[in-house]
């Protein structure tokens, strides 16, 4: 395989999504270089912003993400390309990257499915897929849950929640979700997935359906977390 990917390379060299460097056969989609230069989110970084943004709801029983989204880096580049080229499999990559960091802190959870935040479909037809399901794929091969595609819609079409402050965009998402088959999550402990947690607010709304449906415990994941 390594020689089929050499030969490959060769005539269709392949080049990281964030520098631009080519890539050698055995690295898929970005060098290791700028992997490193992504910063990790520490313990107090997790604490602080699950008290901020998820304590007071009480709606997500615990929150962990492995990065910080910072503007204008590698990881912004990364999920550009992932939600605006066209390249759903750097869904999967990333979902594994995230995974192999915080497996043990997910494990603590015992989780029985994974469900990825849904888009609306007018979003999902225009991109093509949701970006939140191939993440979850990577999580759920590293970390061997399954993953219910469809337990919870999105029915309302919203703003992109970047142009709102934080206030705003909980009134955006307000009843924006619905579940389709109770009985998936009656009873279940759910890992909720989304690409960037920013206030938290499409996470919580999307657990308040869940809970309201009989959802055990909800759990929060995402890439990455920002201000």
């Amino acid at each position: 395989m390594k020689l089929f990917n050499q030969f490959f390379d060769f005539f269709l060299p392949r080049f990281c999504i964030s520098c631009e460097k080519k890539l050698s056969s055995e690295v898929y989609f970005v060098c290791s270089g700028c992997i490193d230069s992504i910063k990790n989110a520490d313990a107090g970084r997790i604490t602080h912003e699950f008290n901020r943004k998820f304590l007071n709801d009480k709606l997500i029983n615990d929150f962990t993400s492995p990065f910080v989204f910072e503007k204008e880096k590698t990881l912004q580049h990364i999920i550009h390309a992932l939600k605006y080229n066209g390249n759903f499999r750097l869904g999967i990559f990333l979902g594994r990257l995230a995974a192999e960091k915080a497996k043990h802190k997910i494990s603590e959870w015992d989780a029985d499915i994974i469900v990825p935040v849904p888009i609306h479909r007018l979003k999902k037809a225009e991109r093509g897929y949701n970006q939140s399901f191939y993440i979850s794929k990577g999580i759920g091969s590293v970390l061997q849950i399954q993953i219910v595609k469809n337990a919870v819609v999105r029915k309302k079409f919203t703003e992109t929640q970047t142009a709102f402050a934080s206030e705003e965009r909980k009134e955006n998402v307000k009843d924006a979700f619905a579940i389709k088959n109770k009985n998936v999550v009656r009873g279940k402990k759910i890992i909720l997935v989304d690409d960037v947690i920013t206030t938290g607010a499409t996470i919580s709304e999307c657990a308040k359906v869940l809970i309201e449906n009989g959802a055990e415990k909800v759990f929060a994941f995402s890439v990455a977390v920002a201000d």
